[in-house]
């Protein structure tokens, strides 16, 4: 019985020190697998940052180009308004020194 006894011991500390917690560091591969991860983790938060401020910059561009080809289609619509209206002006001064000008041929015929 002491033998029985003494193999039941024997079994029951080689049954906990195989339930123990075993040493979860990780190897050289792991560590590098590890690192290579962080940097390409990076690696993408910086390109996405950077898609995001160029992104952002071609809105901007973006805005700022319809905001002058308002303007531009604006002062084109003023320019054509004042460009007409001085023709009209100056059609109507033609139309004042070609009435004289009858007048005047028709005063000469009557002498």
């Amino acid at each position: 019985m002491k033998a029985a006894s003494i193999l039941a011991a024997v079994a029951l500390v080689a049954g906990l020190a195989g339930c123990t917690k075993k040493d979860e560091t990780m190897g050289p591969a792991q560590k590098a697998g590890a690192a290579v991860d962080a940097a390409g983790d990076k690696v993408a938060r910086e390109v996405q940052d950077k898609l995001d401020r160029a992104n952002a910059a071609a809105k901007q561009v973006a805005d700022s180009a319809a905001q002058t080809r308002e303007q531009i289609e604006k002062q084109t619509a003023d320019a054509a308004a004042d460009a007409s209206k001085g023709l009209d002006k100056a059609t109507e001064e033609v139309g004042k020194k070609v009435e004289r000008a009858g007048e005047k041929i028709q005063e000469a015929a009557k002498k």
